[in-house]
């Protein structure tokens, strides 16, 4: 498998590559010049399963606040950087436990030759990132548009740039917002790449098609044993990328962590308001997302109480009432107006 033969990367506390568990990253859209607003963000992807976080160092200003930044958090932060090697360097000065940059546009040979070095003085991972939208003209035109043999091949030129440098501490990304591109993009580039990969479908779109597409592309390619860190890539909260990755790992079995819902579609037998009474039961978990456990939230008595019962705890509704279900036993019966609270109730008595 691939992931299992990747080279061994540390960054700030946490392991990647050579078979270590995949790991979720997700990217600030503060400004990080802002520290407070950027730390709350932070903390909040921790408590989501965030496990590193990226932040765009964009001046002087916002490599001095990493500083700040990194007192206050609990994960390993990612400087990005575009065009200015000074920024890099900076934020390596200033606790970034990674930086990502395209060696293509951070100034010539010798500013990349600086960068590296401050790497290397540091042990600090580089990120080399090639986008399809910002790949090279004459690649582009060699392969007469954008294809995944041009984006690899721009990837692997940016690899060697740095370990012509004399360092071999590199984490690759190459992204592109079309799913079957990245999928092939992935393909090839895990069979000549010894480097940990980070993968993701860049610029996947809205809550709804962004989540359907990373679903999709980023599934495919952990499936087939390429992948160390990932992002599900939103418009919006960036809370929703966690939340969407740990659901995609754990349905392919890379993460046992968390809570799992489990909700029928609704139907004509439905005799309770499951749509709202799933919303409730979602929102209530959020509450105890450290747990390991299988909630379900069925909504008639045709599947219900066998599916409920193969959960850990969970509700099948009926007329109006719901029976709570702990580990295929149930425990109570009450109105439909009560099922949230029983449940919570039930779940700290169990769990808790």
């Amino acid at each position: 498998m691939y992931r299992d033969n990747t080279k061994v990367i540390h960054i700030g506390d946490r392991v990647i590559g050579g078979g270590n568990p995949v790991l979720i990253q997700s990217m600030t859209n503060t400004d990080t010049r802002d520290v407070k607003s950027t730390v709350e963000q932070i903390l909040k992807l921790e408590e989501a399963g965030c496990d590193i976080v990226r932040c765009t160092v964009i001046d002087h200003e916002a490599a001095l606040a990493i500083a700040g930044i990194k007192k206050q958090i609990h994960i390993p932060l990612v400087a990005d950087i575009h065009f200015d090697h000074r920024m890099a360097i900076e934020a390596m000065e200033n606790g970034a436990d990674k930086i990502r940059i395209n060696p293509g546009n951070i100034g010539g040979r010798d500013r990349l030759l600086e960068v590296v070095s401050a790497a290397k003085e540091r042990d600090i991972p580089i990120r080399v990132g090639v986008n399809s939208g910002s790949l090279e003209r004459d690649i582009v035109d060699r392969y007469g548009g954008v294809t995944a043999e041009g984006i690899v091949e721009s990837a692997m030129d940016k690899v060697s740039m740095i370990e012509e440098a004399g360092y071999e501490n590199i984490v690759v990304s190459v992204k592109s917002s079309d799913v079957l591109m990245s999928v092939h993009t992935h393909e090839l580039l895990a069979a000549k790449c010894p480097y940990p990969l980070h993968v993701g479908i860049t610029e996947a779109g809205s809550l709804l098609s962004g989540n359907i597409k990373s679903g999709v592309g980023i599934g495919i390619i952990l499936y087939e044993g390429i992948g160390d860190t990932v992002r599900v890539s939103l418009t919006g909260d960036p809370v929703e990328e966690v939340k969407s990755a740990r659901i995609i790992l754990r349905s392919l079995g890379l993460f046992e962590g968390g809570i799992e819902i489990v909700s029928c579609p609704t139907c004509g037998r439905t005799q309770i308001d499951l749509i709202s009474l799933e919303e409730r039961v979602r929102k209530m978990l959020d509450k105890y997302s450290s747990l390991n456990i299988k909630v379900a939230v069925m909504g008639c008595a045709v599947n219900g109480p066998g599916e409920a019962k193969e959960a850990d705890i969970g509700v099948a509704g009926g007329n109006g009432e719901g029976l709570i279900i702990r580990k295929g036993e149930i425990i109570r019966k009450v109105a439909e107006s009560e099922i949230v609270e029983a449940l919570e109730d039930e779940l700290k008595k169990a769990f808790l």
